[in-house]
């Protein structure tokens, strides 16, 4: 999403009073539990741990948290060239911030892994290297009451889910996710007055180096429970990268694109559900090698609910469909799969959570729909023609 990365401010606990006054026999027993930082933005069940601070001169004070985490995964209908069984390192980061005074700043560092649903996947090290390096993550912050801007490489505002695998309910990225920027380099203002919060951006959309996209996020809190969002994102200019081509980071078409999002957020108690909807479209112009233009629909929800104990129940559903036939090569092809394909996708992410400590699995399955084989396009299996892949993957570690 995600919306910007400012949603959850920590407040002010309250001091003592003096018909209330603190008791010097038990104070830990009694004091307020940490509120998690800003940044990174994450969703439950997992959360930021109690950052370490660190004095810092004239920049006050710092804060330090970090991640460790391993990921293991198997697939049925694995694609020609994979193999069903994969285990790395998904999370080695550590977050530098400063969230006081005028001045603030964000820092993210190390190796990550960003896995999504309906590819294969891309060892951590290969992910560092192709996406985003090892610093994927960083901006100052410049702080005047509830306005501020940011500066540097930013979180998208575009979505319902964030980037790595730490911040989501779910371990995977979603389809939906697979058509929205995720990292941009420039500029953003963030302001809120009452209920509203609203976010504009001038950036290089997918990682393009061309600062030539616009997003903007707006959102209403209806009330405690209740919030209502609308995004938008797209490219101003036209841009087809030629060395390196196309990219993971820059796909062509995605890149030129415009990116719409309707999203309803709902929080009570334990728990928290998600539904929204995502429209794209892409113009056709033959210079950048787009002959034809094209666009998807696409809606998802997303849940989850925390039990007792540290254990907690997420979900996602999802389904997208790109227009135009499966038989014309000439059209925008959206979701790998040839142009006019669908996907539909179902996940389930059961999560223990232990002081620091933390382990869930992803379930999940991905099924194509629409698909031919009549241009020569591939779906799932060593021979490209499996509609249906199924996953597992756990993923364990520390927040620190």
């Amino acid at each position: 999403m995600p919306a910007a990365s400012e949603a959850d401010v920590p407040q002010d606990q309250g001091a003592p009073t003096p018909a209330n006054p603190p008791q010097a026999a038990t104070p830990a027993a009694n004091a307020p539990a940490p509120m998690p930082l800003p940044s990174p933005s994450m969703t439950a069940p997992l959360s930021t741990a109690v950052p370490h601070e660190i004095p810092a001169g004239p920049f006050g004070k710092i804060e330090v948290t970090g991640i460790l985490s391993g990921i293991g995964w198997t697939e049925g209908n694995y694609v020609l060239g994979d193999s069903p069984t994969h285990y790395d390192v998904s999370n080695a980061q550590v977050f530098i911030q400063k969230t006081t005074g005028v001045f603030q700043f964000y820092l993210q560092g190390g190796a990550y892994n960003i896995p999504a649903l309906g590819v294969p996947f891309v060892k951590t090290s290969d992910t560092v290297k192709g996406l985003y390096g090892p610093f994927p993550t960083g901006y100052i912050k410049l702080v005047k009451g509830n306005f501020n801007v940011e500066v540097g490489e930013l979180p998208t505002l575009i979505g319902a889910e964030y980037t790595f695998s730490f911040e989501n309910m779910n371990i995977e990225r979603g389809l939906l996710w697979g058509q929205e920027p995720a990292i941009s380099r420039g500029i953003q203002l963030n302001d809120t007055y009452k209920k509203l919060s609203v976010s504009f951006s001038w950036n290089d959309g997918f990682y393009s180096s061309r600062y030539t996209s616009l997003s903007g996020s707006v959102a209403l809190a209806l009330n405690a429970s209740n919030t209502i969002s609308f995004v938008a994102s797209g490219n101003a200019g036209a841009y087809a990268r030629i060395n390196p081509p196309n990219t993971f980071a820059t796909p062509l078409i995605q890149n030129n694109s415009q990116v719409y999002n309707l999203i309803y957020t709902y929080t009570h108690g334990n728990l928290a559900v998600t539904p929204y909807y995502q429209y794209t479209r892409v113009k056709a112009n033959p210079n950048i090698f787009i002959p034809e233009g094209g666009h998807t629909n696409g809606g998802a929800l997303l849940a989850n609910y925390n039990f007792k104990h540290g254990v907690s129940m997420a979900g996602r559903v999802e389904y997208i469909k790109s227009n135009g036939s499966n038989t014309d090569i000439f059209a925008p092809n959206w979701l790998g799969y040839g142009p006019g394909t669908g996907a539909f996708s179902f996940t389930l992410t059961p999560t223990y959570v232990k002081d620091a400590f933390f382990v869930r699995g992803d379930f999940s399955i991905v099924h194509v729909t629409n698909f031919s084989t009549t241009a020569g396009f591939t779906a799932f299996g060593p021979t490209g023609l499996k509609l249906n892949q199924p996953r597992g993957v756990l993923e364990a570690g520390f927040m620190f």
